[in-house]
């Protein structure tokens, strides 16, 4: 069962440090590695970016947000994993370009890889027969149009493909590897705040919608991650020179486990995965406050709270712009040992192109 039996090690680890909750509905997922929020800004913000995604991470973020893209726009970022476990071949890559279509909106796209590293392959009496790498990459397309003047609608389609083994071990038939696709779907409104008249960013992304994944067979295969993230972003001031922008999202994993073992598809899990738990007990909530001064020099912090995982990391960031050329960083960091996300740094690049 060596496939497997990897499959449930690499889950582990990412449960312990993708960007989400330790709830028992992630354990039950596979692909987990689809919640790691890219984007070294959005993460300086404690990853509450859902009303925000106002660059090319709006692919990922909520492609609703595309809508209100009017130039081309490049965004790179790596990022060393699980720092605290001191494992130098387990890291991430993101990439996502944007480009606005007159007349028809904005599409992009973007490249999501995972490296986990390289591990031995035994047979059944515990010999070594080789070293395998394990790896998982997702591929997005993106497309995002104004529905009217303030409302943004947008749509991800994703290939994903999971490297887990190169094949199966002993009596196992197949291989350690396995192909799925995803639908997001996003929306973005804009309003003006009757109270400061201020503008106010209402969001919300229905991500990673699809077939279950199996490796070795059908009575094996796991759900993806799907997740509801929504939210607000209010930019209170915005003067010329000074903006400062307040964010706040919550997630919800939308995975459930039947009383058999099994799990609902995803289509069912939309609506079923809200009675597993008390509703404001297994979400995931995130705040963020973004500085910028004449759009040359900003400063982020940020929090969020999985309660049911008992999961409270802040996180601050900041970036500097040089002509079409902004430079992104963050740090998140939690309580010592817990290795979620503890002392994990990203830095990400992005350019107007």
């Amino acid at each position: 069962m060596l496939s497997k039996n990897l499959h449930f090690l690499v889950v582990a680890l990412l449960l312990i440090g993708f960007a989400g909750s330790a709830e028992a509905g992630v354990a039950e997922a596979t692909c987990v590695w689809l919640l790691i929020a890219p984007g070294a800004r959005p993460a300086g913000m404690g990853e509450a970016f859902v009303a925000v995604a106002d660059d090319a991470t709006a692919t990922w973020w909520n492609p609703g947000g595309l809508a209100f893209l009017d130039k081309r726009e490049l965004t790179l970022m790596h990022t060393n994993w699980l720092p605290e476990f001191r494992l130098p071949d387990l890291y991430y890559d993101f990439v996502s370009y944007t480009n606005y279509v007159e007349d028809w909106g904005t599409v992009g796209f973007n490249v999501v890889f995972i490296n986990e590293g390289e591990s031995p392959r035994t047979n059944e009496l515990g010999q070594t027969l080789g070293y395998f790498r394990t790896f998982e990459t997702a591929i997005t397309g993106s497309y995002g149009t104004t529905v009217t003047e303030n409302f943004g609608l947008g749509l991800n389609v994703k290939f994903i493909y999971s490297h887990l083994a190169d094949k199966g071990a002993g009596q196992e038939q197949g291989s350690g590897t396995a192909t799925t696709f995803a639908v997001d779907l996003g929306v973005l409104y804009k309003m003006t705040d009757p109270l400061l008249h201020k503008e106010l960013s209402l969001g919300a992304c229905l991500a990673n919608m699809g077939p279950k994944v199996s490796y070795i067979d059908v009575a094996q295969a796991d759900p993806l991650p799907t997740n509801l993230k929504f939210g607000a972003a209010w930019k209170f001031i915005d003067d010329g020179f000074n903006k400062l922008t307040l964010s706040a999202d919550m997630n919800k994993l939308l995975v459930r486990k039947l009383s058999n073992g099994k799990t609902d598809p995803f289509f069912i899990a939309l609506f079923t995965a809200w009675t597993d738990e008390p509703v404001f007990i297994d979400m995931i909530y995130n705040t963020g406050l973004e500085y910028w001064y004449q759009d040359l020099v900003a400063l982020r912090f940020g929090y969020w709270n999985d309660q049911l995982g008992a999961l409270k990391p802040y996180t601050f960031g900041a970036s500097f712009k040089v002509s079409a050329y902004r430079f992104d960083f963050s740090y998140t960091f939690g309580e010592a040992g817990t290795g979620v996300q503890n002392r994990t740094t990203r830095l990400s690049l992005n350019i107007a192109l």
